[in-house]
């Protein structure tokens, strides 16, 4: 049983080690969704304002987030619209690791403890 514990150790710290590398190699990264956005300008007889076939000005790419308990909206130039996409990419598989990172060090702290008590190795 106690050696059972000690490879389990040993596996979630391998696994810590690798979730901190894939962090590390991660780019920029920043919270978020894109969405397209299609509008209707104010300019009388518009091809936007077209009875029989209207056609909305767009796509715009708009940016949505919250930081700080703060929700903020942007629009992104088509130019940045990809590096932007791979920073939100980015910033979700962070947090997945994070999660993974957290939950891995949770049960290595259990592993410890319970071997404490019962006075073997972890």
């Amino acid at each position: 049983m106690a050696r059972k514990k000690h490879n389990r150790e040993t596996e979630l710290l391998a696994r810590i080690a690798t979730i901190k590398v894939k962090i590390a190699s991660l780019g920029e990264i920043r919270p978020g969704s894109m969405t397209e956005q299609f509008n209707v300008c104010g300019t009388p007889n518009c091809r936007c304002k077209d009875k029989d076939n209207p056609r909305k000005h767009g796509p715009y790419h708009q940016l949505s987030y919250t930081r700080n308990n703060r929700r903020t909206s942007e629009f992104v130039r088509a130019v940045d619209l990809q590096a932007v996409l791979q920073q939100i990419a980015d910033y979700d598989h962070f947090i997945a690791m994070k999660d993974e990172w957290i939950d891995a060090s949770i049960e290595l702290t259990k592993l410890r403890r319970a071997a404490r008590r019962t006075g073997g190795k972890p």
